[in-house]
């Protein structure tokens, strides 16, 4: 299997308001910068998208690096959300249905494909694939 190492951020103007997310996939010396954008989102929204549309760019199964800022994100995989929420039918402890299960459902299908680990970093700080992805993000925002 392959070993690609994936940076990803979401940003919002307003929370709701207009979101972008942006990626830089790297594999055996190639990098690849992808980004998008969406109006009436959310940060949470934007966080998942970027691990989403980051996936969905790997041709074959692979294994992942994902680097994410997004406690949101890394905690629910490696604090063990995922599957509570899977035994509770997508249910938080409120009992009421998880924010964002459409894009949940997509990241967990495309967990089933990949082999990824999660991996949380500072946001805002000095790492230099964060601080892209948050400029990728940020940037796809005013080109909305």
């Amino acid at each position: 299997m392959k070993e690609v190492t994936v940076y990803t951020d979401g940003a919002c103007s307003g929370n709701p308001g207009k979101g972008g997310w942006g990626a830089v996939l790297m594999f055996n010396g190639h990098k690849k910068e992808i980004s998008g954008a969406e109006n009436n989102t959310t940060n949470n929204r934007m966080e998942l998208l970027a691990v989403i549309k980051a996936l969905e760019k790997l041709k074959e199964p692979c294994i992942v690096k994902l680097y994410s800022d997004s406690a949101y994100v890394v905690n629910a995989f490696n604090q063990g959300w995922i599957e509570s929420w899977q035994k509770n039918n997508f249910r938080g402890s409120d009992k009421k249905e998880i924010k964002n299960l459409d894009l949940w459902q997509k990241l967990i299908n495309l967990t089933n494909i990949h082999k990824v680990t999660f991996i949380k970093v500072k946001g805002h700080a000095d790492n230099e694939y964060n601080n892209r992805c948050d400029k990728l993000a940020t940037t796809a925002i005013t080109e909305l």
